[in-house]
């Protein structure tokens, strides 16, 4: 007879706690909230909701952090992903309930609500807002909306890995279940130390965007960049989120504003570990980093390719034959569909298919391992190109022994099957989440094959925006619930990259 394995309550007790912490940064909408005279009440409650919910379930377990295994990690994780979001939309459906200009609000609905949030926590960047929910929004709300992605974008079990000390000691393996690809360096002789320092690199990088913003606005060359706009900027730049309270995303700024936050876009989309190696002035380490440079080479290729698309394609006003419009609008939608940012500094729904075509092949290449950003990753594309022309080379030489290395790190085997399985998941979800996306389209008119592309690899990858009618001027409040809810699923397997969700739904999650 098999007998239960996972100490499910101390999983949920451990979530219980994180939950109830979520009030802390609550706090800040709410005194938004205060200042400009509305929303108070729609936070209050929230954040009393947040500190009971989190209280109730962390009674399930009286030792958690002593309970916690292996599986009990994976699940702890998973739940966390997903209650913080489901907690986290409360305020969007209170908003539209206790308030008559919420009345206007698609996020009133608990499923539009809870698609915001998950787009948010998972740094996706997705919405289902239309124009006229950016304008009647509170500003409190609106910053709510801004600050998931930030607490979000780092890690919210490495956040609280930092903070909290019971969870120090099985803190190494959380953190591989929240991000369990590769490249999680441990900095520091102990893990939370490491959790504490990604946190402060990140926390530092926020701050720089946020002054060099809001720099720009007292110079007078970005009048719209207020402080409320550098803050909501900062906010999402970092965790590669792409939420803006403006309803034309980075369209709305200057170009100089949009110059600006490209390297910052890029920067987020790099392995912290890298920051802390500069930091230490260990240069050589950064220099010779075989990721890092496939990362800006992706970059910088497809920039290019793009860029000369568009000064070449008659019909698209400005941007034909005119080279800084054309360089800078390529290169800022490169960096923010590769690194799964999401920003928009243009309607690329107006570019050609062949310009369109490589912004869709570019949310399948993502950030570096170690960065806040999604999809794949290019360290895996890396590996498996190398492995690849290793099965080439052993074709034609059957007793070569020729190891895969990143630099002089030889990667083992094991890790090298890890990728391909982790690859061939995500592809696999990707062509089923397509086909199940265009069976159950009921919006009254054909969605296009492209479309339904792009809107799963935008979800499953984190990317935020797709093309025609989830664009980056649109949003997808047009596909029925359903499709709704599958693209929510799509954004947490997404973003805890697939194995800590799919394992839960094993029997040997569960039993012995």
């Amino acid at each position: 007879m098999t007998t239960a394995y996972t100490d499910w309550r101390a999983s949920v007790s451990l979530t219980g706690r994180i939950i109830k912490w979520l009030a802390v940064p609550m706090l800040f909408p709410l005194l938004l909230a205060l200042y400009y005279g509305r929303g108070f009440t729609t936070f209050l409650a929230s954040l009393a909701l947040a500190i009971t919910v989190g209280w109730a379930l962390e009674q399930a377990h009286e030792d958690a952090a002593g309970a916690l295994g292996v599986r009990e990690g994976f699940l702890m994780v998973a739940l966390t992903w997903l209650l913080v979001s489901v907690v986290g939309a409360v305020p969007f459906v209170l908003e539209g309930v206790l308030t008559d200009y919420g009345a206007t609000s698609t996020l009133r609905y608990p499923v539009n609500a809870l698609f915001e949030t998950m787009s948010g926590f998972t740094t996706t960047g997705s919405t289902v807002m239309g124009s006229i929910s950016f304008e009647n929004h509170s500003r409190a709300l609106m910053m709510w909306r801004q600050e998931t992605q930030w607490l979000g974008g780092m890690g919210i079990v490495v956040l609280a890995v930092a903070i909290l000390p019971e969870l120090s000691v099985g803190g190494a393996q959380l953190m591989d279940a929240e991000a369990p690809g590769p490249g999680l360096e441990k900095l520091t002789p102990r893990i939370a130390e490491t959790a504490r320092a990604l946190w402060g690199l990140y926390i530092g990088l926020t701050v720089i965007e946020i002054l060099g913003l809001f720099g720009f606005h007292l110079v007078g060359l970005a009048p719209e960049m207020t402080l409320y706009n550098a803050v909501a900027h900062g906010f999402t730049t970092m965790p590669t989120g792409g939420f803006s309270p403006e309803a034309r995303s980075i369209e709305a700024f200057s170009a100089i504003v949009q110059w600006f936050i490209i390297p910052f876009m890029i920067a987020a989309g790099m392995n912290f570990a890298l920051f802390w190696h500069l930091w230490n002035r260990n240069f050589r380490t950064v220099w010779e980093d075989v990721e890092l440079k496939g990362y800006l080479g992706a970059i910088g290729v497809l920039s290019a390719l793009v860029a000369g698309l568009l000064y070449t394609t008659p019909g698209l006003n400005t941007l034909a034959n005119a080279v800084e419009p054309s360089l800078r609008h390529a290169t800022f939608q490169i960096a923010s569909i590769v690194t799964t940012t999401g920003y928009a500094s243009i309607d690329f729904n107006l570019w050609g298919e062949h310009a369109q075509f490589v912004l869709l092949f570019g949310m399948f290449i993502g950030g570096s391992a170690g960065s806040t950003g999604g999809s794949i990753k290019v360290v895996r594309w890396i590996v498996i190109l190398k492995t690849l022309r290793r099965e080439l080379f052993t074709s034609a030489h059957p007793r070569a022994v020729q190891p895969i290395r990143l630099g002089d790190v030889v990667v083992d085997e094991n890790a090298i099957r890890g990728i391909y399985a982790f690859t061939m998941l995500y592809l696999v979800i990707f062509a089923l989440g397509t086909l199940v996306v265009l069976l159950i389209d009921v919006r009254g008119a054909e969605l296009s094959a492209f479309e339904a592309t792009s809107a799963v690899a935008a979800t499953l990858g984190n990317v935020g925006p797709g093309v025609g009618i989830v664009g980056p001027m649109y949003n997808f409040n047009a596909f029925p619930r359903v499709s709704k809810l599958l693209m929510v699923f799509f954004m947490w397997v997404g973003r805890l990259e697939i194995i800590p969700v799919l394992v839960l739904f094993t029997k040997s999650q569960w039993r012995r």
